[in-house]
């Protein structure tokens, strides 16, 4: 006699958009090869065609004012899935990172986890960051939203979710679920896009990073961090539709 195959828990996706009409289709087109997964977008007001393109891969969206960890925390309220999985949109995955998922989060010890880092783009440069950010990763126990975070839904409910912070959500997050058990780094890469690293340059960016992650640990408040990096990354200007 046949034993039935186990149902597999259902894997959902929350990706936060703002303007990302060129990465959407990439990232979507990768978790389409996955299984038991439902993906929800949550747009924060694109005036791009990031919400239609997502349209055209039957995704779940929802819309709100714009805010990584605001967009995150509805799009997690609508989730069915018991895992949940935090995503960029201008990431891509490698195959089989659903098993990897539930695979890490099959072990009661865990967390949280995530992917280590790759950056999609050539040069020594960015080699380094990958080294220095994926040490860290493994050996802090403090991964960021680049490198995509999965946490069993009741654990992320049962902690208040993202807060809802301009900037840093990703680290205060994990600095929490650090103190409830092991924050995992597998192996397996996610690629994520080297447009913030090209924008003002590797040395710029990482010392920018650096800086923010000081004065939130000093106690400096996220909204004059978040200026400060807006500002830092002329992102005050005017986006382009």
């Amino acid at each position: 006699m046949t034993t039935p195959a186990i149902p597999l828990p259902l894997l959902s996706v929350i990706i936060p958009t703002l303007n990302e009409s060129a990465h959407i289709d990439g990232v979507l087109q990768d978790l389409s090869h996955g299984e038991a997964i439902e993906t929800i977008v949550a747009d924060g007001g694109s005036r791009d065609t990031t919400v239609e393109q997502a349209a055209a891969h039957n995704v779940r969206l929802c819309q709100g004012p714009p805010g990584r960890a605001r967009q995150m925390n509805q799009g997690a309220a609508l989730a069915r899935g018991a895992l949940l999985f935090f995503l960029h949109a201008d990431s891509r995955l490698p195959a089989g990172f659903d098993r990897m998922i539930r695979r890490t989060l099959d072990a009661t010890h865990v967390a949280a986890g995530a992917f280590s880092l790759g950056i999609d783009a050539d040069g020594q440069k960015m080699r380094i960051v990958e080294y220095w950010a994926n040490l860290r990763s493994r050996f802090l126990g403090m991964p960021y939203g680049d490198q995509g975070l999965f946490l069993k839904a009741a654990r992320f409910h049962q902690g208040g979710g993202f807060p809802e912070l301009p900037i840093m959500e990703d680290f205060a997050m994990m600095q929490h679920l650090r103190k409830t058990g092991r924050i995992v780094t597998v192996p397996e890469r996610i690629y994520t896009s080297p447009r913030r690293w090209r924008r003002l340059g590797v040395l710029r960016t990482t010392l920018t990073n650096q800086a923010i992650i000081a004065g939130y640990l000093l106690g400096v408040p996220a909204d004059r961090l978040s200026r400060w990096y807006r500002r830092s990354r002329r992102l005050d200007q005017p986006r382009r539709p």
